[in-house]
């Protein structure tokens, strides 16, 4: 891929703009219910309804989620949806045991990793100037990268998912270790964290926790 230049290039980034002029004419906020359901009143939820997620959905999702920015469109994050009853055998040997049943009995379970080989595919990316310098030679950089970036696309993740109607639940116990042997080997890809994905039995939720206030967190400078 060629970065546009001269003409083509006037024309792509004035339609950019007027895109964005136009969206925020036709909509300058969500309104209260759709944020209470991707952030507001959204739960972390260990309970599913024995209800499938169509594949034609979780194209959706990443479809979405591809959207999100990220520094120098790197987009180093790979998703891996779990489904089938092998690979979901597979995957239970990296669970803490109280984990188990809650993964077992999502419909899907992500993986969300990233690419330390991300740079790689810089000049697809982002074509208008050559970025490979910065990471190539540079591992510590490049996994930095990729970590920060990567986890920034699962949260975008894990609110698409919300936004089209899904629940989510995040999972951070695990072994990594035991997940990129599994399923990684002798790849450049390294796992971050799991998020099951279906349609929640909100039976098993309790009260939701506390949040800080801004006073507490916030400050100017």
């Amino acid at each position: 891929m060629t970065a546009p230049t001269g003409k083509d290039l006037e024309i792509l980034r004035a339609k950019a703009q007027q895109d964005v002029r136009d969206l925020r004419a036709r909509r300058t906020t969500l309104d209260a219910d759709s944020i209470d359901v991707i952030l507001g009143d959204a739960r972390s939820h260990y309970a599913w309804q024995d209800k499938p997620v169509s594949d034609e959905l979780l194209h959706e999702l990443h479809r979405i989620t591809a959207a999100g920015p990220t520094s120098m469109n790197t987009c180093p994050a790979r998703f891996i949806f779990v489904k089938s009853p092998e690979g979901k055998a597979r995957l239970a040997k990296s669970l803490k045991d109280k984990n188990i049943d809650k993964m077992m009995g999502a419909p899907v379970t992500a993986i969300i990793a990233h690419d330390l080989n991300f740079w790689t595919e810089l000049p697809y990316l982002f074509p208008h100037e050559d970025r490979r310098p910065f990471f190539e030679g540079k591992p510590d950089h490049a996994e930095d990268t990729a970590y920060r970036n990567g986890t920034l696309q699962g949260a975008y993740f894990m609110i698409a998912a919300r936004a089209l109607g899904l629940d989510v639940g995040a999972m951070s116990g695990f072994s990594n270790a035991i997940v990129d042997e599994e399923f990684f080997a002798g790849t450049s890809l390294k796992s971050n964290f799991l998020c099951n994905i279906g349609y929640a039995d909100e039976s098993a939720l309790f009260q939701k926790l506390p949040r800080f206030a801004f006073e507490q967190v916030c400050s100017f400078a």
